[in-house]
């Protein structure tokens, strides 16, 4: 045991030594915003919270309310006694939002994907993915047996060639897997160009659109509705835009829905979400329904942030999702950049290695509905600031 743990810890040195280790600050208030770490308040520009629902009082009150109704947890899976209707209730309101026959809830999106591609793909079928997926797309392919294949980052002309392949291989049946959004630059996936060549090569699409739902596309219904594209299955989360709690799903099909309550492992041996999460999410999904108001706010600010970025003169990357990565290149100098905001009150992460490949290490901001004109103009103050002093900018 010693020598393994000997192992470990210089493991971690060379980590440390490499500028690539991760560090966690405790954060003393709600997710919002503005933020309290220690005895500061400061800016956050690095949450997932889109609409700036995660502190939002209607889904306190919906999560409370619902504890004092059905308790604090279900303390089983669902097929043996952890099944409430409103877990129905949410799954069936998920599917109405997104246009599909069916959804089913998980703990997380990691756990959805996790679950979508061994229960319906065998040794005799393949999958197609994108070569910057998210890791729980990879992580799910890894563990269907379907033979696999890898197409680069929205290259139509390489998913072609791989389209062709799979079929020369005699694939029963091909599945193209994609995230809608690619949450390390903010790109958008080729959907209709996806769409067609699904179709022209008889191809089921699948989607992650974690970074997307409740926010993208009309009402919010995510990148497919964004690109007028028809995509068979969706997976999304309730921990970001949706709430910002936990919980993810699947929604597509029937048949595709109703084999994951018969196989999908990460289903059958995980609890079923809280009662809180489930009522919290079915109010988040009501106001995002509504929230016209919200994605107009997050997208003027996305406009008015990265506009006032490259008048900086740093170096973004293009697009037009709220996320905005400011590309710095050196893993430490992305964590220099970092603690120089955070002296400043500005609450933001470098991403490095193995998050991003070596060489394009960024501080991803993420623009959220919550935030006020005066707080991007504080917050581009702190980044003008921050990157002189450190020699990003001159």
């Amino acid at each position: 045991m010693s020598e393994f743990l000997t192992h470990l810890t210089q493991t971690l040195a060379e980590i440390d030594a490499a500028g690539l280790m991760k560090r966690e600050r405790l954060i003393g208030s709600p997710q919002g915003a503005h933020i309290r770490v220690g005895e500061r308040e400061m800016l956050n520009l690095c949450a997932n919270n889109y609409l700036g629902l995660a502190d939002d009082p209607r889904l306190a009150a919906a999560a409370k309310a619902a504890i004092d109704a059905e308790g604090w947890g279900m303390a089983s899976v669902r097929f043996i006694c952890g099944t409430k209707p409103a877990h129905r209730d949410l799954e069936q309101a998920l599917a109405r939002f997104l246009g599909t026959d069916d959804a089913i809830t998980f703990a997380a999106c990691f756990d959805a994907n996790g679950a979508l591609f061994e229960p319906l793909l065998g040794p005799e079928d393949a999958v197609i993915s994108d070569a910057l997926n998210h890791a729980s797309i990879i992580d799910g392919i890894r563990l269907c047996k379907a033979k696999r294949y890898r197409y680069a980052n929205s290259d139509m002309d390489d998913l072609e060639r791989q389209l062709k392949q799979a079929r020369a291989d005699g694939a029963r049946h091909v599945m193209v897997a994609t995230d809608g959004v690619f949450s390390m630059d903010g790109y958008l996936a080729k959907l209709k160009e996806i769409e067609a060549l699904a179709a022209k090569y008889d191809a089921v699409t699948m989607v992650d659109d974690c970074h997307a739902t409740g926010f993208m596309g009309p009402q919010g219904r995510g990148t497919p509705a964004h690109a007028g594209a028809k995509i068979d299955i969706l997976t999304g989360t309730l921990g970001k835009a949706l709430g910002g709690a936990l919980g993810g799903y699947v929604a597509g099909p029937q048949p595709v829905v109703d084999l994951l309550r018969q196989r999908g492992r990460p289903y059958l041996f995980s609890n079923a979400l809280p009662p809180a999460v489930v009522a919290a999410g079915l109010e988040a999904l009501r106001i995002v329904e509504a929230g016209d108001d919200l994605r107009a706010q997050l997208f003027d600010n996305a406009g008015y942030w990265r506009e006032g970025l490259e008048s900086l003169g740093f170096r973004l990357l293009p697009g037009e999702h709220p996320i905005v990565p400011v590309m710095l290149g050196d893993a430490r100098l992305a964590q220099e950049m970092a603690a120089r905001l955070d002296d400043l009150g500005v609450y933001v992460a470098g991403f490095f290695f193995p998050v991003v490949p070596k060489g394009q290490a960024r501080i991803r901001t993420q623009m959220n509905a919550a935030l006020t004109r005066a707080d991007l103009d504080r917050a581009l103050e702190a980044f003008g600031q921050a990157g002189r002093e450190i020699g990003v900018l001159t």
